[in-house]
């Protein structure tokens, strides 16, 4: 499998979020997502972790930015996804999930 970088935003479908991880103050990473009009669903989670940054007005403080995940998809492809937690974008609604890498099971 060879990773392809791809930074665009994923769409969460509704009633698929891990409420488990939301009563922990985490986001709920949906179970099945769009991308591109075709629908995605997580099979497993690989790995998990999360991303932190610097105060923004210039204080000493360290900010948590982003929750990243290492998923496998139906077919056995792979993607890294993240949420962002202060979405900074305006022209696009203030998306906060985006698919960054895809790795595609090479078919035989």
């Amino acid at each position: 499998m060879s990773e392809e970088f791809i930074s665009e935003p994923i769409e969460p479908l509704a009633g698929t979020f891990d409420t488990a991880a939301m009563t922990r103050g985490e986001p709920g990473l949906p179970g099945r997502f769009k991308w591109r009009n075709r629908e995605y669903t997580v099979a497993d989670v690989l790995e998990a972790w999360k991303e932190t940054g610097p105060c923004r007005s210039g204080g000493p403080e360290r900010y948590l930015r982003k929750h990243w995940y290492k998923i496998i998809i139906e077919d056995g492809s792979e993607m890294t996804i993240y949420f962002e937690r202060q979405p900074r974008s305006k022209r696009r609604n203030k998306v906060r999930w985006w698919l960054y890498t895809i790795s595609r099971r090479e078919k035989r």
